[in-house]
């Protein structure tokens, strides 16, 4: 009773659009209010609420692999995933973000056909959003990492195409090229948004028949292909509003009949209302005003039903502007009563405002798990970073210990080499002070053919024994030559004490086997000087040469004095340079096992019984040729 004068008054005064604004005011102030309460009521049922969508299955999928520390490939497949269903769902913006997060972890795993094929739906999105520069980049970082020659010439194409925004013959030729890419290479999801993407073209050129031929063969294609629901329902509307454009509304109002049918018999009642408001525009366009009204009605009443709130308040406002522009003003206030009135059910029936709530959620959730991984990923570099300088350490610190080690070695095996050398060249400073001795006897007895013969000889083992001073091992034969050398000088110095002999076994090769320099030579001299000289009668000395298993063995034999009766004779300055004599010998044996890993014996044995006489014998296991020279 109070609406009639406020409404002639308000028409009076021509003050009608401030109250209808103040009235929408009025309903926004109420519809905040109201969901800000019911968020509060139900934000505990949301978290047990799981919405029966594929979006909130995929985003619980999501958290609870990056719960369970699941690898890249897992997480960057799940967000690939969440990221398909928000575009179908044309929320790109959520999309881009996702498929970003994919594409860092496609990159970070160097799998280039996973990455291009993000790269190409995140220009999908960007495009669908306008940002057509991102697009473009994004186009030819696909192209770049594409696997085969297909899909490269598909991302080059796009680009292409965006690149001449107002050309639409190019435009409309670059989609022809991948519309025969993909029907060559059967990439059906391709061909189908190709050819949506041509009938888009052709209704910029005016051209409404060619866009429908497109839409109907990019339907048919979806149809075969089997592609999902929404895809095959989003080219039938495409194919309603070509209509009409087209002015074809019969056409267009039958199949938005269809699509109104079709969205309630899959229980859709989101996508039924969407198709009711398009009947409505059919109709519109048509000029069947009261239809449209009617369709516009019954989408409201299926909202309040369903109890979609946003979505009823978004009919309410067409439903208003109708009545408006026919001068209903007392119907388009009684919708705005009904609507004030059934707001606070609604909203705490509206099902979506959970759902939304639950995903807002579980994002909020996602959002904590990948800092929670991103935190644990640090740590793993930083240990492994950690791990890695301390075992460069300790490889570095076992380096230098093994070079040290080997300095060390080598040091101490230079400083032996040199205490042999020293050993070996300390031999038998008697021997030259004696045979210039024996120089000098001959002289003085003016026995000048025997001085010469003797010099002579004394000279050729000198520079014998010279050349191979170096040498700790010399070839068996080398040796031999020169022992024979020694022991004619001898004979020249006592020519009526010895006679002696040489036997080397016929099966030893002397010229392969290798024996140590001047270790036999010291034996030798002993025998003479220690044991054969003092006899009254010529004494025999022989050296035996011959293989035991698998050593050398010699043997230097004297049939002497002995050892026994030689050290009663000698005094006490002989006895000292006998006694380091043999320790000499004994050192470099010990010198030379150690050094080249060897096993050399020397054994010295007084004859027993009636025979008197030593017997030294000296054994050398095989020794490699190259390892000693």
């Amino acid at each position: 009773m109070q609406m009639q004068p406020i409404h002639t008054y308000s028409c009076k005064k021509g003050l009608l659009p401030v109250f209808r604004r103040t009235i929408r005011y009025v309903v926004w102030l109420l519809l905040l209010v109201t969901v800000s309460s019911v968020y509060a009521q139900t934000d505990k049922k949301a978290k047990k609420t799981s919405s029966g969508s594929t979006i909130h299955t995929q985003a619980v999928k999501l958290s609870e692999s990056l719960e369970q520390s699941a690898s890249d490939e897992t997480v960057a497949g799940d967000y690939i995933e969440l990221a398909k269903e928000l575009a179908d769902k044309k929320d790109y913006a959520r999309a881009e973000d996702y498929l970003k997060r994919a594409l860092t972890l496609s990159l970070k795993r160097k799998k280039n056909d996973q990455s291009s094929w993000v790269y190409r739906e995140l220009a999908k999105v960007q495009e669908m959003q306008g940002r057509m520069e991102d697009a473009i980049e994004n186009y030819r970082n696909a192209a770049r990492l594409a696997a085969d020659d297909t899909q490269k010439l598909l991302n080059k194409n796009d680009a292409a195409r965006l690149g001449e925004p107002l050309n639409l013959t190019a435009q409309s030729a670059y989609i022809q090229q991948n519309i025969d890419l993909a029907a060559n290479s059967n990439f059906v999801p391709e061909q189908i948004s190709a050819r949506r993407q041509m009938a888009e073209v052709k209704l910029a050129q005016n051209d409404n028949q060619g866009a429908l031929e497109e839409l109907e063969k990019a339907l048919e294609e979806s149809e075969s292909f089997e592609a999902t629901q929404d895809v095959s329902f989003q080219i039938k509307q495409e194919i309603a509003n070509t209509l009409v454009t087209d002015k074809k509304h019969e056409e267009a109002i039958g199949l938005n009949k269809e699509l109104v049918d079709e969205a309630r018999r899959t229980n859709n009642p989101k996508t039924a209302v969407k198709q009711l408001q398009n009947l409505a525009t059919s109709y519109f366009e048509a000029g069947e005003t009261s239809d449209g009204i009617s369709s516009l009605q019954d989408a409201y009443n299926t909202a309040i039903e369903k109890g979609l709130t946003l979505d009823a308040k978004k009919v309410l406002e067409q439903i208003v502007h109708r009545y408006e522009k026919e001068r209903k003003t007392s119907q388009a206030l009684a919708a705005y009563s009904d609507f004030i009135g059934k707001l606070d059910t609604l909203v705490k029936n509206d099902s979506t405002l959970v759902d939304e709530k639950f995903f807002r959620l579980q994002e909020d959730k996602i959002t904590q798990l990948e800092k929670e991984r991103m935190l644990k990923d640090e740590l793993i570099t930083k240990k492994n970073r950690y791990n890695d300088v301390l075992l460069a350490s300790i490889v570095l610190v076992l380096i230098s210990l093994v070079v040290i080690l080997k300095v060390l070695y080598d040091n101490l095996r230079k400083n032996k080499k040199i205490a042999l050398q020293s050993l070996r060249r300390e031999m038998n400073p008697h021997f030259i002070f004696n045979s210039l001795n024996s120089v000098n006897q001959f002289i003085s007895e003016n026995n000048e053919l025997e001085a010469n013969k003797y010099l002579s000889s004394y000279s050729k083992l000198m520079r014998t024994i010279m050349e191979n001073s170096n040498k700790d091992f010399i070839p068996l034969s080398t040796e031999l030559e020169q022992l024979r050398e020694y022991l004619e000088l001898e004979q020249l110095r006592f020519s009526d004490k010895f006679t002696y002999t040489i036997h080397v076994d016929e099966a030893l090769d002397t010229d392969s086997v290798m024996i140590p320099n001047m270790l036999i030579q010291p034996q030798l001299e002993n025998a003479v000087w220690h044991g054969l000289r003092y006899k009254e009668e010529a004494g025999i000395l022989s050296l035996s040469v011959f293989r035991k298993e698998k050593d050398v063995c010699i043997v230097v034999e004297d049939n002497g004095i002995g050892i026994q009766k030689s050290r009663e004779l000698k005094t006490a300055h002989q006895k000292a340079r006998h006694s380091r004599g043999q320790s000499n010998t004994q050192e470099r044996i010990g010198l030379l096992n150690h050094l080249y890993h060897t096993k050399i014996t020397m054994e010295i044995v007084d004859k027993s019984g009636e025979d008197t006489g030593v017997v030294v014998t000296l054994c050398f296991p095989r020794i490699d040729r190259k390892k000693v020279e």
